[in-house]
């Protein structure tokens, strides 16, 4: 077994022993690829999303050098019918090109691939005829061995993502490799490849055409091995005696086609193991941090940010994305990135982008506290006063402060129901995650409380249930709270609870305020 020809499935073996969820039906997937023109594969999805796992996994499965019975036969890959035709039939080349850019110097990645690769070969083919062409001495090992390669490449595009300008001559090399639908089919079986960024594109068309790709915004087929499903979360939960329901509001939020949610691994291991949740992914940031594209100077972008962070979802158009991490023409380009890179969901039939959770929104908010703008100081101050008035019950001024975020983010006379005043309140109360977890449409009595607000541990604020009116009064408001029993079900948290009645008159004469606030405490 070698490094980077045949590697061997102990790595595959580690991952089976620690805490595992059975992705193998990826492999059936790959398998219907083999000799077929269909054979290139691109996977791309956020960092720590597993896609090494499973790169190891397909090492494990297809290298003839070693005996994978035992890791898979348990393995609902077991029961596909192609599962013995391809299990360890194949020379396997694996390329980790994190870990190769640490091996050389970033203008040597090409030579170094190579070199290793030969290399490699030769001691586990002596007899093997080294030509001039990386590609024509492929198709002599192929001749030689008896069989073709399976080539797995994981984090194909990081050297494009840590060194940009190596990537022209990189992509000149992938497209060598992997341009003529008749070498590659000389060489390879299949071709695995993972990555954040779909492939480069030149222009409008891809820099390797030939590949198949599914991403985070059409994932097709793979979207049940993009991460955790929401029944492989909850029977983990249950068999390590772990909370659901906050495990959920954590690392829930991926929602994808003919799947549903979808939860990052990491996280939801980590909080397994170490038994607290917290941010272990937003830790973890291999790409540029989040400042750097959330505080560019793009017409409409910092408005969108307080969009998201305050719980809307915004529309996005994906198209025009070149795909790299410089490349940014509009608020558009920048938001498809955070969307690759697991910073936003992107939900393919309304085409809108949002938060997907509470570990990323904490991760934004932090970001948002670092960045020195006066605009986004003065939103800053403007909302952790909003939040200061709120549970000291100034009800006037949270009516007056709601009213001029109204003013600022939309047509004043744009609230036409009560969906639109939560998008109003969203932005005004958009720092809340200083203090508080948000729920919003919470089941409780005897209907759904528009939106709470439940302390977070150790956080010494009331907990807030708003009820939004249109065109009715705050009196209405609160007594819905009231009489349906919405604080019933926050009611064992054990603090103060605040009543907030918040409704939006839209024939107010112009110069009057058409917000109006009513607070009171909820007594038992």
């Amino acid at each position: 077994m070698g490094t980077y020809v045949n590697p061997g499935n102990s790595g595959f073996s580690g991952i089976r022993n620690g805490i595992y969820i059975d992705k193998s039906g990826l492999i059936g997937l790959i398998n219907q690829t083999i000799e077929t023109s269909q054979r290139l594969t691109c996977i791309s999805r956020p960092r720590r999303f597993g896609k090494s796992f499973a790169a190891q996994m397909l090492c494990a499965y297809y290298d003839k050098s070693c005996n994978s019975s035992l890791l898979f036969d348990d393995l609902s890959i077991a029961k596909v019918p192609s599962y013995l035709t391809h299990l360890n039939k194949y020379d396997v080349i694996y390329l980790n090109m994190t870990d190769m850019i640490g091996e050389t110097t970033a203008e040597d990645i090409v030579g170094f691939i190579q070199r290793s690769i030969i290399h490699e070969l030769k001691e586990a083919y002596p007899a093997l005829n080294i030509v001039e062409g990386f590609g024509a001495t492929l198709v002599n090992a192929v001749e030689a061995i008896g069989n073709k390669f399976i080539m797995i490449i994981d984090e194909w595009d990081a050297p494009i993502r840590e060194t940009p300008q190596i990537g022209y001559e990189y992509l000149k090399f992938l497209r060598s490799l992997f341009k003529s639908s008749g070498t590659t089919a000389k060489i390879f079986a299949a071709v695995y490849m993972t990555g954040i960024l779909p492939i480069k594109k030149d222009g409008s068309q891809s820099a390797i055409s030939d590949f198949i790709e599914y991403t985070m915004l059409k994932p097709g087929p793979f979207a049940r091995y993009v991460g955790f499903t929401e029944c492989e979360v909850q029977s983990l939960c249950s068999e390590k005696n772990t909370d659901f329901t906050e495990m959920k509001m954590w690392y829930d939020g991926y929602t994808l086609r003919d799947v549903g949610s979808i939860y990052n691994p990491n996280s939801v291991i980590k909080s397994i193991l170490y038994r607290d949740f917290d941010s272990y992914w937003t830790e973890t940031s291999a790409a540029n941090s989040l400042m750097n594209y959330i505080s560019r100077d793009i017409n409409g972008l910092r408005q969108t940010i307080a969009q998201l962070i305050g719980g809307t979802a915004v529309p996005v158009e994906t198209k025009g994305f070149l795909n790299d991490l410089i490349t940014f023409s509009n608020r558009d380009d920048v938001l498809t990135l955070l969307i690759h890179l697991g910073y936003l969901a992107y939900d393919e039939t309304t085409r809108e982008a949002r938060i997907p959770n509470e570990e990323v929104r904490l991760e934004f908010v932090r970001t948002i506290r670092t960045d020195r703008s006066p605009d986004t100081i003065k939103r800053i101050q403007e909302s952790d006063q909003l939040i200061w008035d709120t549970i000291h019950m100034n009800a006037k001024a949270v009516a007056a402060q709601i009213q001029k975020v109204h003013m600022e983010s939309t047509n004043p006379r744009n609230a036409d129901n009560e969906n639109s005043l939560r998008t109003v309140i969203q932005l005004a109360y958009f720092s809340y995650k200083d203090y508080y977890l948000k729920m919003e449409e919470l089941a409780s009595g005897y209907g759904f409380a528009d939106i709470v607000y439940l302390p977070k541990q150790g956080a010494s604020v009331p907990a807030l249930i708003v009820e939004l009116k249109w065109n009715h009064s705050t009196n209405t408001a609160i007594d819905q709270i009231k009489n349906r029993q919405y604080p019933a079900v926050i009611q064992d948290y054990g603090g103060e609870i605040l009543l907030v009645g918040i409704n939006y008159d839209k024939n107010a004469p112009a110069g009057q305020r058409a917000y109006t606030c009513k607070i009171e405490k909820w007594q038992l």
